[in-house]
């Protein structure tokens, strides 16, 4: 694929975090095949998550296809920019041509980054994930890479203020060892990668700065002291969040003139 604004964006993105005093650490990069398709499992706890999921290829010198959301991807401007990185747009209404076209991405030999448990975790924990991705993985005979970002919520995520102030602030970026799902079992396939991610964010947290997830912050989660949901009641949310959506479709769609 010709990235002709991938690279030059990046590069700005490096200055962009020095300037926000923000202290990106990527481990385990060399994970990352330098050449061939690798599909990435990444947690999702914000809007801002693949910003820096792409820090651990980078390193290898790949470019990740990330899937997103069309509403990003149709927004003015930024999904313009999006659409020149040739990720993969992502409609909820229509997801199975998500899937068809970053299989085509990975049998091409691109890197695609892929978010499992397919919504923002209130609870910044590891949601219950989808088989989408061990799915993708087996069919297409490529290594499923574990990744986890934490910090990034802290930027931009559901229920809480932006800040992308220059307040300090640690990013990490851990990438975990391959996977080779068969597609024998993709239900146990996707309960070994949950186990693995769920691990790796553990060590993650062990490793964040004390300073930083000090008991009472918003973007720690509650079994560390953090004001952040339990994953029951980010459940409960999450399920009223749906139920609201629902409603204003239907009253939209009730509203609207028929033929």
């Amino acid at each position: 694929m010709l990235d002709i604004t991938y690279p030059p964006v990046i590069v700005a993105a490096k200055v962009l975090f020095k300037l926000m005093r923000q202290r990106v650490v990527v481990t385990g990069s060399e994970h990352i095949p330098k050449k061939g398709a690798a599909l990435l499992a990444i947690n999702h706890t914000g809007y801002v998550d693949f910003i820096y999921g792409g820090a651990g290829a980078e390193p290898q010198g790949r470019l990740v296809r990330f899937m997103i959301k069309k509403e990003m991807m149709d927004k003015a401007g930024v999904g313009h920019l999006l659409r020149s990185f040739h990720h993969i747009r992502v409609d909820r209404a229509n997801p199975d041509q998500a899937l068809v076209d970053a299989k085509s991405y990975l049998e091409s030999g691109e890197i695609v980054g892929i978010y499992p448990e397919a919504t923002i975790s209130r609870s910044f924990e590891i949601k219950e994930l989808k088989t989408g991705a061990a799915r993708l993985a087996a069919e297409t005979g490529v290594p499923l890479i574990p990744v986890i970002v934490w910090g990034a919520h802290r930027l931009m995520t559901k229920d809480h203020p932006k800040d992308f102030s220059r307040s300090p602030k640690t990013i990490i970026v851990k990438v975990g060892e391959p996977l080779y799902p068969t597609g024998e079992d993709p239900v146990a396939e996707t309960a070994e990668l949950r186990s693995v991610m769920q691990r790796m964010l553990d060590e993650v947290l062990d490793d964040y700065p004390e300073d930083e997830k000090a008991p009472g912050t918003w973007w720690t989660p509650a079994r560390l002291g953090g004001s952040a949901p339990t994953p029951q009641k980010a459940a409960e949310m999450d399920a009223a969040e749906l139920a609201e959506r629902a409603r204003k479709k239907a009253e939209r769609e009730a509203q609207s003139p028929t033929d």
